[in-house]
């Protein structure tokens, strides 16, 4: 390959990266990179967090947003831009277009939280026109493809773009900017279509090839994982979109190349840890972090062993969590740490059933959360799905024994993922 060639061996050069650092230098702000003191003493290591959730629109998308518009001819933007997302990189084309006065289009999925919503309209105030289309990021961007082709417009991609990875990869330059007086050993970054891990992760190898870097993915939307263990790039049928900022089925051509080459290990995260690892970081340390924002945080209780007495960076990707979602975070984080169990138990046919439950079976600090009769005639009588919410995880061996020894005939939905989501999803 020659000198100038922009992907060197899977890495994209780190001199688009550089230039992409003097062109968003005006626009973007350099977020800090900060210790936890909390986090480095529960894995007895320096956790350091890069805090992208600090950036104007709250997420590190405004990077390669505005670093791929700003390298366009302003002849060609004329016609104005399109763009796909789940909320971050709308916000951050959004701004883009705001800031360099070109109307924008932006297509975002009906499962996009409100508050994304609100702040693309907020960021791009008269210049962008927002539709909410299909379930999923690929839904919308099939229909802002159809609309990019038709209209003549330039699609601004998410994350499979050499500008977009370029403006991504910045956040690795403050990061070892930063970190000048020491070695990072590990580094944990979000994955879902790969673009902040090609960006980040060409860096690293370029200037600091001893690091490990972790990518991160929901367990819900494992596409790059996927494409990894099969030795292609793989679609996947279905994804959760919960942690939407990381759930697209297909990730990048371009990024699942390079992302081959940069990525040390790429580990699935459960969407219920992420929401535990959500509540955490807002009760310990008053961080706002959304559930993609969560992921690189979640991975250190999986790489216990790795890290301790090592220098660790976190990318916290972004904030923009909707309060909306609150009680729903709580729920799959009860259910994830094994505090909250919903089950189908048949009563017997007598009077004082349910009171003998409530007595004798219910420990002293068990809570009943959720109670529901499944008949809708003789509701006092037959099965009902009961949620019990624990005060320790310890405590459910008990309440199951309880259970058996006075003969109570139950389910428990929380193992039977099917029934679950027909009756309590």
């Amino acid at each position: 390959m020659t000198e100038n060639t922009e992907i060197d061996q899977g890495i994209l050069d780190f001199r688009l990266i550089e230039q992409a650092a003097e062109k968003l230098s005006a626009v973007v702000q350099s977020t800090p990179l900060i210790r936890s003191e909390t986090l480095s003493e529960r894995y007895e290591c320096n956790v350091y967090l890069k805090r992208e959730d600090m950036q104007q629109v709250r997420s590190y998308k405004i990077r390669g947003a505005y670093n791929k518009m700003a390298s366009i001819e302003r002849s060609h933007l004329e016609q104005g831009v399109v763009c796909a997302s789940a909320g971050n990189h709308a916000q951050g084309v959004a701004l883009s277009c705001r800031l360099m006065k070109v109307p924008g289009t932006i297509y975002m999925p009906n499962t996009t939280p409100n508050q994304k919503v609100k702040k693309v309209r907020f960021f791009g105030r008269d210049y962008v026109t927002i539709h909410l289309i299909g379930d999923n990021f690929d839904d919308a961007y099939r229909v802002a493809m159809e609309d990019a082709t038709r209209n003549n417009r330039i699609f601004i991609h998410p994350f499979d773009d050499l500008h977009v990875i370029a403006g991504q990869g910045t956040v690795g330059l403050e990061i070892l900017d930063a970190a000048r007086d020491f070695h990072i050993d590990y580094a944990f970054l979000p994955v879902g279509g790969g673009g902040l891990a090609s960006g980040v992760g060409s860096i690293f190898k370029h200037h600091s090839p001893n690091t490990r870097i972790i990518g991160l993915e929901p367990e819900g939307a494992p596409s790059m994982y996927e494409s990894f263990r099969q030795g292609h790039l793989v679609s996947l049928d279905h994804i959760d979109p919960f942690v939407d900022g990381a759930a697209v089925k297909q990730p990048g051509k371009l990024t699942y190349e390079i992302c081959k080459e940069v990525l040390d290990d790429i580990h699935l995260i459960p969407e219920g840890k992420v929401c535990t690892t959500i509540l955490q970081m807002y009760n310990e340390d008053a961080i706002i972090v959304e559930p993609a924002g969560a992921l690189s945080v979640s991975a250190l209780d999986f790489y216990k062993k790795q890290i301790k007495g090592k220098n660790v960076v976190c990318i916290i990707s972004g904030g923009n969590n909707d309060i909306t979602r609150t009680e729903e975070i709580k729920e799959k984080s009860l259910i994830y740490e094994g505090l909250k169990h919903y089950f189908i138990i048949n009563f017997p046919q007598r009077a004082g059933a349910l009171r003998e439950f409530l007595n004798n079976v219910l420990g002293p600090h068990d809570d009943i959360a959720f109670f529901e009769y499944v008949k809708k005639t003789s509701r006092e009588s037959g099965p009902a799905i009961v949620g019990i919410e624990l005060q320790n995880v310890e405590d459910y061996d008990g309440l199951i024994n309880r259970m058996k020894e006075f003969n109570m005939d139950f389910q428990n939905l929380n193992e039977d993922s099917t029934l679950f989501e027909l009756l309590i999803g």
